[in-house]
């Protein structure tokens, strides 16, 4: 059977931009362990709590203040014309505006009341009332950069946006806190260490991002009131869902920070970092597909997005659950890096690492129905999600700490997922499932399944018993590279990254 030169061309174009955010996702996956390394290593379970408070509040309302803009530009700029002569550029202004406004509103807001929001998360203490004022002004720096990055993804190649966001910040973060805390810095020297880079960030981004949409070849910028109603139409109902999602993890850190001890919130949210860490090949295959997948869906081509959903969920599936399994075997092993304030954390990251397998086996559906322009039905996932999340964490946290966060955030997580998967397959009217899925899910849990039983029986479910399961692993990875049909596969990868034109 032959296959047709376009989707030979979508086939090569979603490989290449899928490898680049793997290695994306790879260094900002390696990077974020270092940060929570260093931030729970320094400061503790207390003051890594209030560490994560204050990046809990830029994360919820940094994403709220950009009103869904970032999601907007993604989804609008590839189905406008770029350059000094075409009607993108107009975009710009339209997404920065209200969304930096607001959100200097906030932080003005957020500045006048620090000192009760310090005392209710963080209690009466002069760093908790620093905290939260550095917090809000954290928010629009949030904004621009988002904003700024978000266009940059849509209008350069992938490369651009993984250098910046998933690999600059990354790195420069655990560097900056470990050299302000060196110098004598306390917690709120760590979270400007933290904050620091994204302003950076958004200053490389307005760089980059200035030249294909043509702003310094004159392109037009003010937008007209057909732009606008397009544009907030679409965004508009993705700006509580972007919160949402953002801050899914936040959530129950302030709920644990207020309903037990910021000392359980510490160590839940050291949890939630490894847990997130899992993600990151998602996330790093949905920001290489997400302007490919608007591109085709805004030209009717739903059987080709179906068919890049379908590829870029086996290779979610095949590279995280194995992950997922050995977080959830080998929990106090991960934990131990942390040191002993944190084993109390090993029930909670079993909890979550199975609500995780279920976020990674639908794979990108979120961004299906963003991309098909069904914002509204994604802001209705979230919310489901959101609202059993918050009303388990009300429920459990009290008497479970850290544990009880776990569970609600978990019965979230399998609620706006399972919804999101519903909407996902009615709006695209393809498939979502194949065979090839089920087979990668199988084979991922039973190899890594059966490797994780032996190390734990023969070393225990510490160090020891994770090293053993990773060289069985290790092993079996090359023996399986004595197979044929794995080498054929792997060359037929390696030809679709070489960037040449495809043939009929």
């Amino acid at each position: 059977m032959t296959v047709p030169p376009a989707d030979v061309t979508e086939v090569r174009r979603s490989t290449r931009s899928s490898a680049v955010g793997l290695l994306g996702a790879a260094v900002n996956g390696a990077c974020g362990f270092v940060l929570t390394a260093v931030i729970v290593r320094v400061f503790g379970a207390t003051g890594s709590g209030a560490l994560f408070t204050a990046i809990g509040v830029v994360s919820i309302a940094g994403p709220l203040c950009c009103l869904g803009a970032d999601t907007g530009l993604m989804w609008a700029i590839p189905r406008r014309t770029t350059g000094a002569h075409g009607d993108a550029a107009r975009l710009l202004p339209l997404a920065l505006a209200p969304t930096v406004i607001l959100a200097a509103v906030v932080a003005a807001v957020g500045w006048a009341l620090s000192g009760v929001l310090g005392r209710a998360l963080l209690g009466a203490t002069t760093d908790g009332r620093a905290l939260i004022r550095l917090a809000f002004l954290g928010v629009p720096v949030f904004v621009l950069a988002t904003v700024l990055l978000a266009a940059v993804r849509a209008t350069r190649p992938v490369s651009a946006y993984v250098g910046v966001q998933l690999v600059g910040v990354p790195m420069i973060r655990p560097a900056l806190i470990g050299a302000l805390v060196a110098f004598g810095g306390s917690v709120v020297a760590g979270f400007a260490g933290w904050l620091l880079p994204m302003a950076l960030a958004a200053v490389v981004a307005a760089v980059l991002v200035a030249g294909p949409l043509g702003v310094t070849g004159g392109a037009r910028l003010r937008p007209d009131a057909a732009d606008r109603r397009w544009f907030w139409g679409f965004a508009l109902p993705r700006a509580v869902s972007t919160a949402i999602d953002a801050s899914s993890m936040w959530v129950g850190v302030l709920l644990t920070t207020a309903l037990a001890t910021p000392a359980a919130a510490g160590v839940f949210g050291a949890v939630g970092r490894y847990a997130l860490a899992g993600l990151l090949v998602m996330q790093g295959l949905r920001v290489a597909v997400a302007p490919q997948l608007s591109r085709l869906l805004g030209a009717g081509r739903s059987a080709e997005a179906a068919a890049v959903y379908r590829r870029t969920t086996v290779g979610i599936v095949l590279l995280s659950w194995p992950a997922y399994v050995l977080l959830a075997a080998f929990a106090p092993a991960f934990l131990a890096l942390f040191g002993s304030d944190f084993a109390a954390g090993a029930g909670p990251m079993a909890v979550l690492a199975c609500a995780m397998l279920v976020n990674v086996g639908v794979g990108i559906v979120q961004t299906v129905l963003l991309m098909s322009g069904n914002s509204g039905k994604h802001l209705l996932a979230a919310s489901c999600g959101l609202a059993v999340n918050v009303a388990a964490g009300v429920a459990l946290i009290p008497a479970y700490a850290a544990t009880g966060a776990a569970v609600a955030w978990s019965l979230g997580i399998v609620t706006e997922n399972v919804l999101a998967a519903i909407f996902a397959r009615r709006a695209l009217a393809q498939p979502l499932l194949s065979r090839a899925l089920a087979l990668t899910g199988l084979a991922a849990l039973a190899v890594t399944g059966l490797a994780a039983v032996a190390g734990a029986v023969t070393a225990g479910r510490g160090v020891a018993g994770l090293s053993v399961t990773l060289c069985l692993l290790a092993t079996g990875a090359v023996a399986a590279l004595a197979n044929r049909r794995v080498r054929a596969h792997l060359t037929n990868v390696r030809a679709q990254l070489r960037p040449r034109e495809a043939t009929s």
